[in-house]
């Protein structure tokens, strides 16, 4: 193979790396994937952690997989993805007694490990290429400098956030996929919960994700919108229901030589559990499988969160 051919393959797969999947393809967000994690939040979303003397430390575990990517009509494109993520997130929150705008005041930061394992195929003006990574290193770190807690009545909680995710995890331009995302993140967060006299319960998450520019790649997200929710009844302990999250990209990213109209959306949902007990540590449980996906892959993601506080 010439030089000149080996160059003008590379040259494509550069633009290809981090799941694009072709040459000239509009995929939404670098990488193929959302900023920030999805299904955090399901029942009890609007309810934040007591107030303690040492605040709550949690643990969240997640796995994603998926082995199809659609583009910006619904279809699935013929690039053998495959894509395996576990997750694994440390997180600590410190509410206080401490009163802000009639609510009470909290802080906390989550710290994540990816487990990731890609592969795909590109297409090049020499032929199909495959490339694969799994890499597993730290994510980028989040910080919620402001967590205000609203109890409205005894049926209804409300929670307002701000958080920052920071580059501070793996990252490497070069790579198929990478834990950390090489930019910052500001992401404005309101969470409600509603639950009637009969234990029947309505939670919903609202978040906002505002990113700076990748430097290492002249790449710019979109601002992006995620809506978590789930629905169920109480039954002594336990709640049971379905959950799931809808994600839309509300611009355009910028990047050189990307075309426009390359925003990402999708569906999930599925059932959802979680178990709290007074004097027991809370858990909750969620299997969500996508649908209707734009721009990125289509698949299904499990998630275990437990809580303590101290």
């Amino acid at each position: 193979m010439s030089q000149n051919k080996k160059a003008n393959a590379w040259r494509c797969t550069g633009l290809t790396l981090g799941l694009i999947g072709a040459c000239g393809a509009a995929h939404g967000t670098e990488n193929g994937a959302p900023t920030t994690a999805f299904g955090v939040y399901d029942f009890g979303a609007g309810m934040m952690p007591p107030a303690t003397p040492f605040g709550t430390v949690g643990l969240r575990t997640a796995f994603y997989s998926a082995n199809v990517q659609k583009d910006r009509h619904g279809k699935s494109v013929d690039n053998n993805l495959s894509l395996d993520i576990l997750s694994i997130g440390v997180a600590y929150m410190h509410m206080t007694d401490y009163t802000v705008l009639g609510a009470k005041y909290g802080f906390g930061a989550v710290v994540p490990f990816f487990q990731m394992d890609a592969s795909v195929r590109v297409q090049t003006p020499i032929g199909p290429l495959d490339l694969e990574a799994d890499p597993f290193r730290m994510a980028d770190i989040q910080v919620l400098p402001v967590i205000l807690q609203w109890t409205l009545s005894p049926n209804l909680f409300v929670n307002a956030q701000f958080q920052i995710q920071a580059p501070t995890g793996d990252y490497d331009k070069d790579r198929l996929i990478s834990p950390g995302l090489n930019h910052w993140t500001f992401s404005p967060i309101l969470n409600a919960t509603y639950i009637s006299d009969s234990g029947f319960e309505v939670s919903s998450s609202f978040e906002a994700d505002i990113n700076t520019r990748n430097q290492a790649t002249d790449y710019k997200n979109g601002v992006e919108y995620r809506h978590e929710f789930a629905v169920g009844q109480h039954v002594g302990p336990w709640t049971v229901g379905v959950g799931g999250y809808y994600y839309r990209q509300f611009t355009d990213d910028d990047a050189p030589g990307l075309e426009a109209g390359n925003r990402a959306r999708v569906l999930a949902v599925g059932p959802a559990v979680s178990y709290f007990q007074p004097g027991m540590p809370p858990v909750w449980l969620h299997v969500y499988k996508e649908l209707d996906a734009r721009n990125r892959a289509e698949g299904y993601t499990t998630a275990l969160r437990i809580s303590h506080s101290f």
